[in-house]
């Protein structure tokens, strides 16, 4: 089985995406693209840049309330989601407190068959398994490409995320916990039915998450 890795890439500007982003299509089959770490103004001439790449790129655009970099004001945010999802990438991530408090903004992005991968982080604990699996179900209703991260305080935190791939069914379920903690769900993630795990050039961008070069040694990966 071919176990796929995303590279996280956040740079400030147009220029050091380019030449971060051709490193990162050589080493890994998928890329996320932290479009929040760009100025606001940069974005359009950043897709400009990657369009051509665009079919193994994860878009994304998070809010500082989200762990994120984005510092504009919301309809700012929303104005330039609509804008990436009109180059059609790979998939577009959209916070699930977003697209449930924006019912105009589902209504676009269902208008313009947008690959989403709704998206919900806990930067603080792991819940319990009750809610976990509640949240879940409500973000399928959304996309079939769901994310949920929370934040390992201790192993059985990362048991207890781990445990949504059970209930996953024909959902690309993308799960695991962030953290020392949450190292191994990274990999364990993959062999439970994850499409890819977030990994990094070498300077991590999330906490506890692995170079690229890392986990393809671990997994016995083979590019």
């Amino acid at each position: 089985m071919k176990y796929k890795t995303c590279v996280s890439i956040a740079e400030p500007t147009p220029k050091e995406l380019q030449k971060t982003l051709k490193i990162a299509l050589k080493k890994s089959e998928l890329v996320e693209i932290r479009f929040d770490f760009l100025k606001a103004e940069t974005i359009p001439q950043a897709l400009e840049i990657v369009k051509k790449d665009l079919k193994r790129i994860v878009c994304t655009l998070r809010p500082k309330s989200e762990g994120g970099k984005f510092t504009g004001i919301e309809k700012e945010r929303i104005a330039i989601l609509k804008l990436i999802s009109e180059y059609n990438p790979f998939l577009l991530d959209i916070e699930f407190n977003t697209i449930k408090h924006n019912k105009n903004l589902a209504k676009y992005l269902k208008r313009s068959k947008t690959s989403l991968l709704i998206s919900e982080h806990d930067f603080k604990k792991t819940p319990n398994f009750t809610e976990l699996k509640n949240k879940f179900n409500q973000m399928t209703k959304f996309s079939n490409n769901v994310k949920i991260v929370t934040t390992a305080k201790s192993t059985d935190d990362s048991t207890r995320i781990l445990q949504l791939y059970s209930k996953k069914g024909r959902i690309n379920l993308i799960a695991f916990a962030m953290g020392d903690y949450g190292r191994v769900s990274r990999i364990l993630s993959l062999f439970l039915g994850s499409p890819f795990t977030y990994v990094s050039l070498g300077k991590p961008i999330a906490p506890g998450q692995f170079s690229v070069d890392e986990i393809k040694k671990i997994i016995n990966l083979k590019k």
